[in-house]
């Protein structure tokens, strides 16, 4: 199904949704109890299943999931609102300005042929806004450690400091598994020193990273579609064990 609804229609449905809300903050007992932070929780979990939902590429899902996040955002306005911080329409017009002022090369006099330049754009003009000394200082602290080093990888790139060729590299993740290997052999019977073992690991994941990206693969992603195919195996020889009667 393709949907070809009209602009009107778009925000007559979004308007909709406001006087639901609106609604709901008034009359229902668990909505008029909620703030910030009682959703904050509930949003990360939400923006997970999203997750999942693309992962999975069921449309229909992805559709019910981006609802959910559009709730949360109307939530959070609504409540902004109460307390006279912020409402949908400064949340909007904030956004509506930012995306004119990082796109010089739609909005404003500066030349990028290519989406390599669009991102440097992007990040010095960010880098400018937040008042930030590193270029680093916008990845945010509580990331998870796999997705916080392809932000850092990106955001350094951003501002030209990267390889030149994948080749290169893969012999960073080659040097970074020797180092590994020197730390902790199989094969040696000998105690290991953890820490420093763990400091070459780290090391090893990082270039793995850095070399996922280089060969446009999202390596969070590559990672979700192992589990679940491990998952699936597993659950699969759960099945037959207890077919055959066997734990």
């Amino acid at each position: 199904m393709t949907y070809l609804s009209t602009r009107a229609e778009q925000l007559s449905a979004f308007d909709r949704l406001l006087t639901i809300m609106d609604e709901l903050r008034e009359q229902c007992p668990w909505d008029k109890k909620q703030t910030t932070e009682s959703l904050r929780h509930l949003t990360i979990e939400e923006t997970f299943e999203l997750s999942d939902a693309i992962l999975e590429g069921n449309p229909d899902e992805i559709k019910k999931e981006l609802g959910d996040i559009l709730l949360h955002i109307v939530f959070y306005a609504k409540i902004g609102s109460e307390e006279g911080n912020f409402d949908m329409k400064t949340i909007i017009d904030t956004l509506c300005d930012k995306l004119i002022r990082r796109h010089p090369h739609i909005y404003g006099d500066v030349t990028a042929d290519d989406e390599e330049a669009v991102k440097q754009n992007w990040e010095k003009i960010k880098l400018t806004e937040k008042g930030n000394t590193s270029v680093l200082g916008g990845v945010p602290k509580s990331l998870p450690a796999l997705i916080k080093a392809m932000r850092i990888q990106e955001k350094a790139r951003g501002v030209g400091f990267d390889w030149e060729e994948k080749s290169q590299v893969w012999e960073k993740v080659e040097e970074e598994m020797q180092e590994f290997k020197d730390e902790f052999n199989a094969a040696e019977k000998k105690e290991i020193d953890l820490e420093k073992v763990s400091g070459e690991f780290g090391d090893l994941l990082f270039s793995l990273i850095n070399y996922a990206r280089f060969i446009n693969i999202n390596p969070e992603e590559a990672l979700e579609r192992t589990n679940k195919k491990f998952i699936k195996r597993f659950q699969y020889l759960e099945e037959a064990a207890k077919e055959s009667g066997k734990t």
